[in-house]
């Protein structure tokens, strides 16, 4: 079985009592907001990591104002042919971020399609990734730990 690491970095950006998403399309092609932002490259630090996903995804330049929290989530999944299996663990820094220049604006040639601010309290009647509720557990709670356990929404995106 081959062994897969992954390491991202998001920012929760709320303005004005607004979220900022960005929309994906899930394995089977349903839209979903995800939070924004995405892998490190080689050698780079996760702040620099988010800055630059925050400005590719959305077009906004981001100053990160704090660290929220690590979630890690470990899974095996079944693919078919010859590749087999992939043990898949993932680890993803959360940041809080404030927009402080740019315009908003969609991704092209990416893996986001559109960018938008939601209202938070909508969020939840939102098709979404499940890092969305841990991001948002992480900035309303603020763990001292920075670990936040959110069930994943039900139906699509879950």
């Amino acid at each position: 079985m081959r062994k897969k690491l992954r390491v991202a970095a998001y920012a929760v950006c709320v303005r004005d009592g607004q979220l900022l998403l960005a929309r994906s399309p899930a394995a089977d092609g349903t839209p979903e907001w995800v939070l924004p932002g995405g892998g490190m490259e080689h050698g780079e630090d996760p702040l620099d990591t988010v800055v630059r996903e925050l400005d590719e995804e959305t077009g906004y330049r981001v100053e990160v104002t704090g660290l929220l929290g690590i979630d890690s989530f470990h899974r095996t999944f079944r693919r078919g042919g010859l590749r087999g299996s992939v043990d898949h663990h993932g680890v993803r820094v959360v940041y809080e971020g404030r927009v402080v220049g740019g315009e908003l604006r969609n991704e092209v040639n990416g893996s986001t399609d559109l960018a938008a601010w939601h209202d938070l309290a909508a969020v939840p009647a939102l098709t979404r990734v499940g890092l969305v509720d841990v991001a948002l557990r992480l900035w309303h709670e603020r763990p001292v730990d920075g670990r936040a356990f959110a069930p994943p929404p039900a139906g699509p995106g879950a």
